[in-house]
């Protein structure tokens, strides 16, 4: 296959996949709003099963609904018939997962679930198979022609049953009120959890805390600035309040135009009103300060505009935020 080839196989797999997304807004019906006011009320949890490719689906789903806020686990539709049912305790629903709806392993899952007296949902992608007719509630995920060219492996039918979970999600996500403070707790590791829950006092606090009068010398700006390590220094006055702050670009440039050094203070060379920025402020805001006004420093201050320190670039580098 030449580059013309390829690029024609995968564009016709994304529009078939995208079809088989765009038909899945016709399926949800009165079941699927059921089933969500049943899991969204449900005083256990949601249990999910499926068979082979559907399986895989079934754990995305589980991990979606466990990081907001539904409790969910994921049960193997063989693994249960062996053993593994004892998962499904008495005030769970279940959630089970097939294209067919008639894998061996659904038929002998399907009773032993009914049988428990559990709750039973279904999505399947044969409304008039054996799992559809035994599901309490039915979400419809029928796909037209999976996107493999033998219309066999499962690829249209798998990304619409990935849909559906998500429209299940987020459903219950917005039925609970669930916000980025609730997401932060289930998310604390990583970049995205960081984004998240870190916050500027978190940071700041690791650095030195540069401060001159404003009439310190030249040599007194030099030494602060030298010693913090942070590029910069901050002039404040006697109560703590900033006045202005000295950057090595400022005194690159005082250097420039000023011939006679020793009349060299402070004020006369700091830059006025900088950004501030409050402790309690999320590290995510002070980044998009930093790139809105093309910085490399912050200084945080408190609420009554007292100087507390200097939060860095580097420093949200650091935590991977950038």
């Amino acid at each position: 296959m030449n580059t013309e080839q390829i690029l024609a196989v995968g564009r016709r797999t994304v529009e078939l996949e995208t079809r088989s997304v765009e038909g899945l807004q016709a399926y949800l019906n009165e079941d699927f709003a059921q089933a969500v006011q049943a899991i969204f009320h449900c005083k256990g949890r949601l249990v999910v099963s499926g068979i082979g490719k559907s399986a895989i689906v079934a754990q995305k789903i589980v991990a979606t609904l466990n990081s907001t806020g539904t409790p969910a686990l994921f049960l193997h539709a063989a693994d249960a018939i062996h053993g593994d049912l004892g998962m499904v305790q008495e005030d769970d629903i279940v959630l089970i997962i097939s294209k067919s709806g008639e894998s061996p392993e659904i038929k002998v899952l399907v009773p032993l679930i009914k049988n428990f007296g559990n709750q039973l949902i279904g999505m399947v992608g044969q409304t008039q198979s054996f799992l559809a007719h035994q599901a309490d509630f039915v979400l419809n995920t029928t796909v037209s022609k999976e996107a493999c060219p033998n219309n066999l492996a499962p690829t249209s039918s798998t990304t619409a049953q990935m849909v559906m979970g998500d429209a299940l999600a987020v459903c219950l996500m917005e039925m609970k009120g669930f916000n980025g403070q609730d997401f932060a707790k289930f998310h604390p590791g990583g970049n995205l959890g960081k984004r998240l829950y870190l916050r500027v006092k978190d940071l700041y606090v690791q650095n030195q805390r540069p401060a001159i009068a404003p009439d310190a010398v030249l040599k007194e700006i030099i030494i602060s600035i030298s010693g913090s390590r942070l590029g910069v220094t901050v002039v404040t006055d006697s109560t703590q309040k900033v006045l202005g702050v000295i950057t090595d670009g400022d005194l690159r440039r005082m250097l420039e135009r000023e011939s006679e050094l020793t009349s060299v203070r402070a004020e006369k060379i700091m830059t006025r009103n900088p950004k501030q920025i409050g402790p309690d402020a999320m590290a995510i805001e002070a980044l998009d300060l930093l790139r809105k006004h093309d910085i490399t420093q912050l200084v945080v201050v408190d609420t009554n505009q007292e100087y507390l320190g200097v939060l860095h670039l580097h420093d949200l580098i650091k935590e991977g935020l950038l």
